[in-house]
């Protein structure tokens, strides 16, 4: 919910201040009060170019990453809103393909927040009313915006009918919002978690899919056809298929007559662009051309989803050789991805050390026994700022996993300086937790941009 934001510009940290003294528990999810702060503000939200909603419980990061990409490609300014930031607040506001400058936030913060006094207004309420006045008053020819938590009342739901709608992977998460009971709302897990994000689904708006399970199927084929609109699900709508390196689009709609090679590691994230694709395929207006796909794919990077350190202090701590992965994983969906690629490319050669913390309202124990078979040991840290497993607990519990050796450790920089030390894997992982993630690139000086 409320993150920690910090920043050197003493304007920017003046307006975040603010933002962290509303009370997290304001964040009761809900559109009225982004509703009332956007009238206050001139209803930004009916005022962006054409918009692309994305929601998902994993994946749709990095879907709105290729979205934008390929649409860059093709030669348009694209403004894109995200969260939660890795570093800095910056991060959630791209205006036409640059993250929004301190001096605009400043103004834009201050502005949103004066408005919002009274209401009782979120975090995440006051932050994307900013980005719908950023994008309403900055020309730009797309927008894409990343659905926060859940879909169905998420303030990013505030927005009319956008162009297309995507839902990337599905899973339990953020059980304390998303399964609240609730007259009228599917009982079952699983398919209330897909009901909630198939809130975003309006009429006139095309939506694409990935592949489900037949219950989350039925929820979401049910949605589309309570609105009368058109669903264009992975498999009966659209393909990928592993080729070499890459990997080849295909669909109803037409299919791309070359191989994709996406930037990111993991082949999930070839499900990722083969969503932004399909996307892409359903909107009116301009489209992107095969070349334009291909680049985009190529170029689109999502930092903090098992992305490789480059040169930094941190990575400087380890022998020459060694390697060092960050992802912000920390639900048993992207665990099973995490899994897969570790079984698929590092484990294979050998066990991973893993830096783990994790916030207190994760599942760690699931968490860690779908990591375990690929984990040799692991260092248990905090995350400075946020509620979270006790370092001491979290090893007991990595242990209990099955895991060899777990081993509390004070910060990230310490469990590295202790694996260096101790004749590690060749490959560590640093993760659980985007706000671990976001303290390692920090730290390595691997600021987002």
């Amino acid at each position: 919910m409320p993150d920690h934001a910090h920043s050197s510009d003493p304007a920017v940290q003046a307006q975040l201040d603010r933002l962290a003294a509303l009370s997290p528990g304001r964040d009761i999810l809900g559109l009225e009060r982004i509703a009332e702060l956007c009238a206050r503000l001139g209803n930004p939200q009916n005022q962006l170019p054409r918009t692309f909603h994305v929601a998902g419980t994993n994946g749709k990061g990095s879907t709105c990453a290729y979205l934008r990409a390929i649409l860059e490609a093709s030669g348009r300014r694209v403004h894109s809103y995200t969260s939660p930031h890795l570093v800095r607040f910056n991060e959630r506001i791209r205006i036409a393909g640059t993250l929004i400058n301190d001096a605009l936030l400043a103004v834009l913060l201050e502005e949103v927040l004066d408005e919002a006094e009274g209401l009782q207004a979120s975090f995440f309420e006051v932050t994307t009313a900013a980005a719908f006045l950023a994008f309403a008053r900055i020309p730009a020819d797309d927008c894409i915006i990343e659905v926060g938590l859940g879909g169905r009342l998420d303030a990013t739901n505030i927005i009319p009918a956008p162009a297309v709608c995507g839902i990337a992977s599905l899973g339990i998460d953020h059980e304390a919002f998303l399964l609240e009971p609730e007259a009228g709302t599917p009982a079952e897990p699983a398919a209330r978690i897909a009901w909630e994000k198939a809130g975003i689904i309006k009429p006139d708006t095309p939506v694409a899919t990935f592949s489900y399970p037949p219950l989350v199927r039925d929820v979401i084929a049910a949605k589309v056809a309570s609105v009368g609109t058109t669903l264009f699900p992975e498999g009966d709508g659209w393909t990928v298929e592993a080729d070499g390196d890459g990997f080849r689009w295909t669909s109803k709609l037409g299919s791309i007559d070359q191989p994709l090679r996406p930037r990111m590691a993991g082949a999930y994230q070839m499900r990722n662009a083969g969503l932004a694709i399909a996307m892409l395929r359903l909107a009116l207006g301009p489209q992107p051309a095969d070349a334009d796909i291909a680049r985009g794919v190529a170029d689109a990077n999502w930092p903090g989803r098992m992305q490789l350190l480059g040169p930094g202090p941190l990575t400087a701590l380890m022998p020459d050789g060694h390697d060092i992965w960050i992802d912000g994983g920390h639900n048993l969906d992207a665990a099973m991805q995490v899994a897969s690629f570790l079984d698929d490319t590092l484990a294979r050669r050998e066990p991973v050390d893993l830096v783990l913390g994790m916030l207190a309202n994760k599942d760690a124990a699931a968490f860690l026994h779908m990591l375990a078979p690929h984990v040799r040991r692991v260092m248990t840290v905090p995350i400075t700022g946020h509620d979270h497993h006790d370092p001491a607990s979290l090893a007991r519990i990595a242990l209990g996993a099955g895991i060899a050796a777990a081993v509390p450790r004070a910060d990230v920089a310490s469990a590295v300086r202790a694996l260096a030390a101790d004749s590690p894997a060749r490959n560590i992982l640093i993760g659980g937790s985007l706000y671990l993630v976001g303290q390692a690139l920090d730290f390595n000086g691997e600021w987002p941009v």
